[in-house]
């Protein structure tokens, strides 16, 4: 049995863009053992994965902090004895912790630094790319079936009971149509405005008697609270009160998802919930939603350079640019395929 290591990026929407690699990997070895090497943030997304058989947590702020923590990763990997691993991250670190935790075939994109490390240096593409593809190119680069480029996200009946209980005792009932704002992201130039998030909420529980529920982290309620605030027909907040999983089987309730671009937006894709996802600084070609889902792209970004990542940009034109009535002419359009 090939026993075969994925080494993961980082970020929540990266990890979701890399779950059709994973698949891709499965179904070539298709009696395979095959781990995830992860941050502990994501490790939720990729549990209950069909074709993952075990999630490793990469701890670089505790268990494998410094030379003495990634020893001790070492010695883990080297247990599990690892015929071949797929470096997914361009890390030199990681590509050198493969090295020495003893895997043989050691597959990932080259850069200089990795060029005597990694026994199968993949050519970076030239043409730019969508990250599905960037990581399928690599399965593709093996000889690898990669025609499935839909994420995907698992969650329990845990997860899911927990969340119709929360609606319930927020007086949500079955009957009831919910939209999900997700109005947070990593970056304020990423962010629509809030004034525009509290109209849009008024505008869809007038229009369609919609239940509409504000998610995010712990650090997003203060966010949340500013638009409810603003608006005259108030939202369910469930910030801070859903771990990655739980999210995952909210959003799957929804009639409707509108986020900005955020790792939870490309949750709601993975779940097979409608989308529309607001994009002003990154370019959707790279980083949108993918696959055969239900999605639109709002877009206006205007004599600016996309993408763009100064984090210090006060203007927020891109953003601003898109207006409520651009969402709810989507969302008319959107709701109207679930008999709303």
């Amino acid at each position: 049995m090939k026993r075969i290591l994925i080494i993961e990026v980082n970020w929540l929407g990266d990890v979701l863009f890399s779950t059709p690699f994973i698949k891709a990997v499965k179904g070539h070895y298709k009696d395979s053992y095959l781990a995830v090497l992860v941050v502990p943030g994501c490790v939720e997304v990729l549990t209950l994965n069909p074709h993952v058989d075990k999630v490793i947590a990469f701890d670089e702020d505790g268990a494998h902090k410094g030379i003495i923590g990634k020893i001790r990763l070492i010695a883990e990997l080297r247990k599990e004895r690892f015929d071949i691993a797929f470096i997914l991250h361009r890390s030199f670190t990681r590509a050198l912790i493969a090295l020495l935790s003893g895997i043989g075939s050691r597959v990932g994109y080259f850069t200089r630094k990795r060029a005597l490390i990694l026994s199968k240096p993949i050519e970076v593409p030239v043409k730019e790319m969508h990250k599905v593809e960037y990581f399928l190119n690599i399965a593709s680069s093996m000889g690898m079936d990669t025609g499935d480029k839909n994420y995907e996200f698992h969650f329990g009946g845990d997860d899911k009971f927990y969340i119709e209980s929360f609606l319930f005792d927020k007086g949500v009932t079955a009957d009831d149509k919910i939209v999900v704002i997700n109005p947070g992201g990593n970056w304020n130039p990423k962010r629509w405005p809030e004034e525009s998030f509290a109209q849009l909420i008024d505008a869809l529980t007038d229009a369609f008697g919609a239940k509409v529920v504000i998610t995010g982290a712990a650090k997003d309620i203060p966010l949340a609270e500013e638009i409810s605030n603003m608006t005259h027909k108030k939202p369910l907040i469930s910030c801070g009160k859903t771990t990655i999983k739980r999210l995952g089987a909210l959003l799957s309730k929804a009639k409707l998802v509108i986020s900005n671009d955020s790792g939870p937006m490309h949750l709601a894709v993975a779940v097979g919930a409608k989308v529309i996802a607001l994009f002003g600084p990154t370019s959707p070609e790279l980083t949108g939603p993918y696959g055969d889902g239900d999605y639109v792209v709002i877009r206006k970004a205007k004599d600016c350079d996309v993408p763009c990542y100064d984090l210090s940009c006060t203007d927020n034109k891109c953003m601003r640019l898109i207006t409520v009535d651009d969402v709810m002419k989507e969302a008319r359009g959107m709701l109207g395929k679930t008999g709303l």
